[in-house]
C-alpha cells in the first residue's frame, strides 16, 4: 500500500469549524501586512525618511517571514498548531506597535521587519493550510487550500479601507497600534486547529523519516527544487506591487482613491481566483496551470505599462490581478503534498515559501533602491516581466507524482 494512501476510511465531509477557524485566522494575519503600502506616505512625510527606508523594513517583513516559515512549520508539525498561532498573535502585535512607535529606521526595521515579519511566518498559510491537509482527504485537499488561500485574499480586501478609514481618523501610528490589538483574537480562533502532524481525521501510513531526511528527500528531488525556484518571482512580483503601487499612482498624477480601490479589488477578486484556483487545480494539471498563471501576470503588466494609464486602467489592472494573485498557492501547496504527503507538510511548504519571501525581500527593496536612485519603478515593472516568464518555463517540467521512495519503508 502506498505511503500516501489512507489506512483508515476517509471522510467524505469536510471539517467546516477548522476550515472556518483557519481562514478567520488567514484574514487576520493577511489583512494588515496587504494593507503596508497605505502606511508609506504619512509614515515617511511624519518621519522625513525616504523611501528606501521604508523598502528595507517591509523587505525585511517579507525575508523574515520567508525565514521563520520552515522553523515555524517544524515547530507546528511536532508541537501543534495553535501554539505556533499564540506565537503569531504575540510576535505580530509587539511588531505593529514597535512600528508605530519607532524614532529611529532601526525600531522600524525591527517592528515592521523582524518581528512582523516572524509574526506572519508563525501564522499564515503554512501553518494553516498544513492544519486543514491533515484533516481532509485527499480528493477535497486542493479545494480547501483553495478556500484558504481565498481567506488571506478576503483579508486585503477588508484590511485596506480599514486600515485607510484608521489612518484618516486616528494618524497612522495609532492605526498600526489598533491593527496590533486586533491580533489577540488570533489564539481563540486556533483552538479548532490544535494539534501536530500525529493528528487529524485523516491517518496516513508515514514513512520512516526524521525532519532531517524529509528535508534532504526534497532537496535532491527535481521537482521540488523547481517549485520552489519559480515560487521565488510570485514573491518578488506580489510584493512590489503591495509595496509600492500606491506610491507609484500617486507618482503618475492618479487619485489616492484609485490606489485604496485597487488593493481592495485585488484583495477580492483574489478569493474568486483562489476558489477557482483550488477548483480547476484539483482537476487539470498543477504544474501547467502555474505556468499559465506567470505567463498571464507578465502579459498584464506590460499591457499596463504600455497602455494608456488612467483610473479606468487601474481598476481593470486590479480585477485581472486579483484573480492571479494568490491563485498559485493552492497548486503548489497541493504538490508538495503530492510528492511527500502530509507530514512534514508545514516544514517543506515553508521552505517553497522561503524561495517566494526572498522574491519578496528583493522585489520590495529594489523598487524603492531604484526609484531613489533613478526616480522611476519602471525598471521594476519590467524585471517582474521577464522573471515571470522564466517562472513558466521552470513550472513547465514538474512532475505532478508521488516522490519514488525504494529505500525507505512505511511506520508501522
Amino acid at each position: 500500500m502506498s505511503a500516501i494512501q489512507s489506512n483508515a476510511a476517509k471522510p467524505s465531509g469536510i471539517p467546516w469549524l477548522i476550515i472556518i477557524a483557519g481562514s478567520l485566522i488567514a484574514v487576520m494575519t493577511f489583512g494588515p501586512r496587504s494593507a503596508m503600502g497605505l502606511f508609506q506616505l504619512p509614515l515617511l512625510q511624519d518621519k522625513g525618511w525616504d523611501r528606501t527606508t521604508f523598502s528595507m523594513a517591509i523587505a525585511l517583513q517579507n525575508l523574515f517571514w520567508g525565514i521563520g516559515q520552515p522553523f515555524f512549520g517544524a515547530i507546528a508539525d511536532k508541537y501543534g498548531t495553535w501554539r505556533v498561532l499564540l506565537m503569531s498573535a504575540i510576535l505580530y502585535a509587539s511588531g505593529l506597535v514597535l512600528m508605530a512607535w519607532s524614532t529611529t529606521p532601526g525600531m522600524l526595521y525591527i517592528g515592521g521587519g523582524l518581528l512582523v515579519g516572524l509574526g506572519i511566518a508563525s501564522g499564515s498559510f503554512g501553518t494553516i493550510l498544513s492544519a486543514f491537509a491533515r484533516n481532509v482527504s485527499a480528493e477535497n485537499r486542493t479545494f480547501v487550500f483553495g478556500i484558504g488561500t481565498a481567506a488571506g485574499s478576503a483579508g486585503m480586501f477588508v484590511f485596506s479601507p480599514i486600515s485607510l478609514e484608521l489612518i484618516k481618523h486616528y494618524g497612522w501610528s495609532d492605526a498600526l497600534v489598533y491593527l496590533g490589538i486586533a491580533m489577540a483574537i488570533v489564539p481563540l480562533l486556533a483552538i479548532p486547529l490544535r494539534g501536530n502532524s500525529s493528528s487529524g481525521l485523516i491517518s496516513e501510513a508515514q514513512y520512516k523519516q526524521s525532519m532531517g531526511e524529509a528535508l534532504r528527500e526534497a532537496l535532491g528531488h527535481r521537482s521540488y527544487v523547481l517549485l520552489t525556484t519559480g515560487f521565488f518571482v510570485c514573491g518578488f512580483q506580489l510584493a512590489f506591487i503591495t509595496a509600492h503601487f500606491p506610491a507609484y499612482l500617486n507618482d503618475i498624477g492618479i487619485d489616492a482613491k484609485y490606489a485604496v480601490l485597487a488593493l481592495a479589488l485585488i484583495g477580492f477578486f483574489n478569493v474568486i481566483g483562489s476558489l477557482a484556483s483550488g477548483v480547476i487545480s484539483q482537476r487539470y494539471s498543477k504544474p501547467k496551470f502555474l505556468a499559465y498563471l506567470y505567463i498571464g501576470r507578465s502579459v498584464l503588466v506590460a499591457a499596463f505599462l504600455l497602455l494608456p494609464q488612467t483610473g479606468a486602467s487601474v481598476i481593470v489592472f486590479a480585477i485581472v490581478m486579483g484573480l492571479m494573485w494568490l491563485s498559485t498557492v493552492p497548486p503548489t501547496n497541493a504538490l508538495v503534498a503530492i510528492m511527500f504527503g502530509t507530514r512534514y507538510l508545514a516544514m517543506l511548504g515553508g521552505i517553497v515559501f522561503f524561495s517566494h519571501q526572498v522574491g519578496s525581500f528583493l522585489g520590495v527593496w529594489l523598487g524603492g533602491y531604484l526609484y531613489d536612485h533613478l526616480g522611476s519603478y519602471n525598471p521594476v515593472w519590467w524585471l517582474s516581466v521577464v522573471l515571470g516568464i522564466l517562472a513558466a518555463i521552470v513550472h513547465w517540467p514538474i512532475e505532478e507524482r508521488q516522490a519514488d521512495r525504494p529505500t525507505l519503508q512505511p511506520a508501522e
